[in-house]
């Protein structure tokens, strides 16, 4: 199963909108948007759960609010949460608005973001 296509579209878009420059990177079979060159957010594809979710690069912060949310999950790929990321679920990002949200979400923790080493 590959990643929602129509979903980066209407990230690609939003984006757009927002006047971000992005970049896009394919990754594990999902898709994965940056900024500045660090992780924005991205497309991942869940088998537990069956569909693809949004990860978002929120901040700590943002997190302590977001994660109270019955649409947002911990981001764990590896079995434990990763800090500042969450996956929201399909109906989390079904209206623009809500998408919109969440992309203004990882926009704005983008600047304070530590990018990975880059590999040689």
């Amino acid at each position: 199963m590959a990643y929602d296509d129509y979903l980066a579209d209407r990230i690609r878009r939003l984006l757009k909108e927002k006047r971000a420059h992005f970049e896009e990177m394919k990754m594990m079979g999902g898709l994965c948007f940056k900024v500045d060159h660090k992780m924005l957010c991205g497309i991942h594809i869940d088998k537990k759960y069956g569909d693809s979710l949004l990860m978002a690069r929120i901040g700590e912060e943002a997190y302590k609010t977001a994660i109270k949310s019955k649409h947002c999950l911990p981001m764990d790929f590896t079995g434990r949460p990763m800090r500042g990321y969450i996956f929201v679920t399909p109906d989390g990002f079904d209206s623009e608005d809500d998408l919109s949200h969440y992309l203004e979400l990882c926009l704005d923790f983008n600047p304070k973001a530590k990018a990975s080493k880059s590999k040689k």
